[in-house]
């Protein structure tokens, strides 16, 4: 159920013929929260952001964040509910953001460091896992 009023930075339709490649979907039980993670910690460009959704670009991609409301009549959300953790099992990498700044950001914003920052020169890359408040763990990083 869509709860904001707010005009969009472009018509739904729109947007979505705007999108190629591969991007992601992220449902969120707090969209205030995300916000700062995604802004402050992963210093992705907010393009939009209401109570509904938050649409974010950086680091060559662009990402959703959608508000479990928002989903309300999508099996996708009693599916998610039933986890003991949303997003597990999943990486989502941000290639060419500084782990070690990302990492020093998740913690003074109270968000969770799970591993890192360090080198993994198995794949050629410094990084870091960070656990954003709806359990989904970022891997931003840089080659070594």
């Amino acid at each position: 159920m869509k709860k904001s009023n707010k005009t969009p930075f472009m018509a739904a339709p729109d947007y979505g013929h705007s999108l190629a490649g591969f991007t992601i979907n992220a449902l969120s039980t707090n969209i205030p929260r995300a916000l700062v993670f995604q802004r402050d910690v992963l210093q992705a460009q907010v393009l939009h952001e209401d109570e509904d959704l938050l649409i974010l670009q950086g680091y060559g991609s662009s990402w959703m964040v959608h508000a479990d409301h928002t989903y309300d009549k999508h099996p996708l959300l009693g599916d998610t509910l039933a986890q003991s953790r949303r997003g597990a099992g999943i990486e989502l990498r941000l290639h060419g953001l500084d782990p070690d700044g990302a990492a020093a950001r998740a913690s003074a914003h109270g968000f969770s460091v799970l591993d890192g920052p360090r080198d993994q020169p198995d794949h050629g890359l410094r990084e870091a896992h960070l656990v954003d408040d709806d359990g989904y763990v970022w891997v931003p990083d840089i080659p070594i």
